[in-house]
């Protein structure tokens, strides 16, 4: 997970529209703000993904 990636998670939470765990509105989220690298993101990491929002931790890369 990349900083930029980090920084567009929490923005998408900090608005408050969605619980986090609904990925597919955080995807339609983040196309609405722009940060398509994110919708491309969840696509591919959605274990990653999860682990950060319960953890607040970014996983290391194996």
């Amino acid at each position: 997970m990349t900083k930029e990636i980090k920084e567009q998670i929490l923005h998408i939470r900090a608005t408050g529209l969605t619980n986090m765990f609904d990925i597919n509105m955080v995807q339609r989220l983040a196309n609405d703000y722009g940060f398509y690298d994110l919708v491309l993101y969840l696509e591919d990491h959605r274990k990653e993904y999860t682990h950060f929002i319960l953890t607040g931790e970014v996983p290391e890369e194996a």
